[in-house]
């Protein structure tokens, strides 16, 4: 018996640390090396200087970055955060595989910003627009990038095709635009040029998770018909990634429908939230296409800290939830004096970053993020989330629903632990 009860004790380290190892927790680092190359200092809550990437690996137990890639970043818009080429994600890839943490990188597929209001057609690729070609160009340039990627020491581990693709990508025209009224030829050329990029990833890096990233998550009825269009057209992926920004995206109970919405109707698929974030200061009150939040998380350090960990306390209650991702939280002043030229990095501040643009000092929502490992390990730990305290789910030892328990080992049935031999 004495024997039992310590396997069955170290059954339950290994669960939570298995658990933990399975979820991603990171941030969207991808203009990290532009402030490093006008030497912006970076501080942590004590006003310590620090070394960004080793402080939000061991400080603050992040272990994925995320990083974005431009075809041919368009040059105008360089101190607007366009400044991703391939060679720069290279160099920053490898520091992020070098420091052992996981990679995650996101295809834009596009000269400049993609999102749901521009999927513009990269420069390069528009001697020949017709379905086929692009089908044939974005498989090329999807494998060519991974190779030169892999080759370099920067090898992905999650690979999104296209960012923030809710009404499609690659758009010669309106017309090419995927609402739900759109046809069926409209919605098919998409995914075509979904799968074939998938394709590419899965011959040159075929470890990697696939993501498809839309921004819908305030919307569950129209995440469960963009992605059911993904399965009835056959697209090859793995993970869910949704943007989520409460003031765009409504409140977290919008949030926690989407996110039940899809495990009912997707059960085999992950979900990552790829981009988050929220205002440390000056809130866009008067810009309408904002909905204010302050009434719930006021524009301070201490409401970007309570949006932080009210997140964290909804996403522990989603099984399917498997990573979180913090969008740009190395924002940090404009870089240099507005005059010094070749010291801007920014035209102008979002005040959504995790440091003070004007004292260079963490924000102390930077350390609460951990909450998201910590609460989802506990769910782990008793097998069942905190919106599922008891249920008919078995669950192995890594955390992973199963259904037959006919093989030796541990299973968690109802929050308790037992030993099939």
């Amino acid at each position: 018996m004495t024997k039992l009860l310590s396997f069955i004790a170290a059954a339950s380290i290994a669960v939570a640390a298995q658990a933990q190892n399975s979820l991603n927790l990171g941030g969207d680092i991808s203009m990290l090396p532009r402030y490093e190359s006008v030497s912006t200092p970076y501080y942590d809550t004590q006003n310590k200087k620090i070394d960004v990437i080793q402080y939000l690996q061991k400080d603050c137990k992040m272990n994925s970055m995320r990083v974005r890639l431009f075809v041919n970043p368009n040059s105008s818009e360089a101190n607007d955060g366009v400044v991703q080429d391939l060679e720069y994600v290279k160099k920053l890839g490898k520091r992020i595989k070098d420091a052992g943490l996981d990679f995650m990188l996101d295809f834009h597929y596009s000269d400049t910003w993609a999102d749901p209001a521009k999927q513009s057609i990269p420069s390069a690729w528009m001697d020949d627009t017709s379905n086929g070609a692009l089908q044939n160009t974005i498989y090329a340039y999807t494998k060519q990038c991974l190779e030169a990627l892999s080759s370099s020491g920067a090898k992905p581990d999650f690979v999104q095709i296209g960012n923030e693709v809710s009404y499609g990508m690659l758009w010669r025209s309106n017309g090419d635009r995927c609402y739900s009224n759109s046809t069926v030829s409209t919605w098919r050329r998409f995914t075509d040029l979904l799968s074939s990029a998938a394709k590419a990833v899965r011959e040159t890096t075929p470890d990697a998770k696939i993501i498809i990233h839309i921004e819908r998550s305030g919307d569950a009825d129209a995440c469960v018909r963009f992605f059911n269009t993904m399965k009835s057209n056959k697209v090859d992926y793995d993970v869910i990634g949704l943007s989520y920004y409460p003031f765009w995206h409504n409140g977290l109970s919008s949030l926690g429908s989407t996110l039940n919405k899809l495990e009912q109707n997707f059960p085999d698929k992950p979900v990552q939230i790829v981009e988050t974030a929220y205002y440390y200061q000056y809130f866009p009150a008067n810009d309408a296409s904002f909905t204010n939040t302050t009434s719930v998380w006021k524009a301070t350090p201490a409401g970007q800290q309570a949006f932080v960990e009210d997140l964290c306390a909804e996403l522990a209650k989603h099984d399917n939830v498997t990573g979180l991702y913090y969008w740009f939280p190395e924002e940090n002043g404009s870089g240099g004096a507005k005059w010094e030229a070749s010291k801007v990095v920014l035209n102008s501040w979002l005040n959504r970053g995790l440091w003070n643009n004007d004292t260079h000092k963490a924000n102390p929502a930077l350390l609460k993020l951990q909450n998201f490992l910590q609460a989802k390990e506990a769910a782990s730990i008793v097998g069942t989330s905190q919106t599922k305290a008891s249920s008919s789910y078995i669950y192995n030892i890594a955390g992973q629903r199963v259904d037959d328990t006919s093989r030796p080992g541990v299973y968690i049935i109802d929050g308790k632990k037992i030993l099939k031999r």
